[in-house]
């Protein structure tokens, strides 16, 4: 009978959420330019951001997002709770709206 060798897992670098968490640290940005930077699609980075959403509640920190807007009549989604951009305006039906902008503020040490 052979000996079986464990298979050894590839090495890995950080974890998606942690790799989010320094790009939103160094500058903010979209939904968008997150998923350029990462390589997954921009539909994937929106359930990461609200996990990360909730753990950095838990450690007293926030993510700060910059409402999305329209930009035909300046509108801002300021009580949207959803990350996500809005479809279209409420008051003027455009469907040219600003998308949200993260960021993650430095802890004072």
């Amino acid at each position: 009978m052979k000996d079986k060798i464990p298979p050894i897992p590839a090495e890995r670098g950080a974890t998606l959420r942690r790799q989010i968490m320094e790009l939103l640290t160094r500058q903010p940005m979209t939904a968008k330019e997150i998923s350029m930077a990462i390589g997954i699609g921009e539909k994937q980075v929106y359930p990461h951001l609200e996990h990360l959403q909730q753990s950095l509640r838990r450690q007293n920190r926030s993510l700060q997002i910059t409402p999305p807007f329209c930009k035909k009549c300046g509108f801002t989604f300021a009580k949207r709770t959803r990350l996500k951009k809005p479809g279209k305006c409420p008051v003027c039906r455009s469907q040219t709206i600003e998308e949200p902008v993260f960021a993650l503020p430095e802890v004072d040490s």
